[in-house]
């Protein structure tokens, strides 16, 4: 299908690609449909969620275990249900960061993360009460240099 982006232009993608959110996001509930793209030279650490409905509507996020080695969320009984899956380790996570100027302002939201089901194509954000994870950590705090920031 193709499909246009707010940061790709006008791409191909593959119908079994698209991500399913039956909440949508956050501020975004009526959006339900995305692809994850990787931006080109990132090694598929820096990503967006593309609106499959709404071309200038995309979500820049990171792998965050790319930033945090140790990052380990921990999802309800409940929400590991939602997902489909027995434990938090069955999922693939996301971070969706707010992307500032300079780059070393940016942010990292690691508590409120994306979670995707790679065999259904479900996917959720949700919200950790355990980690003590924050919703704005500043990207440099990760060591960072603005050469090699990933935001």
């Amino acid at each position: 299908m193709r499909l246009k982006t707010k940061y790709f232009g006008e791409i191909e993608c593959r119908e079994e690609e698209e991500l399913h959110f039956p909440d949508g996001l956050f501020g975004f509930e009526e959006e339900k449909d995305f692809f994850l793209l990787p931006f080109e030279g990132s090694d598929s650490t820096l990503l967006c969620f593309q609106s499959a409905a709404t071309p200038g509507l995309a979500f820049v996020a990171v792998n965050p275990f790319s930033l945090k080695p140790d990052y380990a969320p921990v999802l309800t009984g409940k929400d590991l249900k939602a997902m489909g899956v027995e434990r938090s380790e069955d999922l693939s996570f996301y971070a969706l960061c707010v992307v500032r100027n300079p780059v070393g302002d940016s942010t990292v939201n690691l508590r409120c993360p994306v979670a995707i089901n790679e065999d259904t194509g479900r996917a959720a954000q949700f919200i950790l009460e355990e980690g003590g994870y924050h919703m704005h950590h500043l990207l440099s705090e990760f060591g960072r240099s603005e050469e090699g920031a990933l935001c």
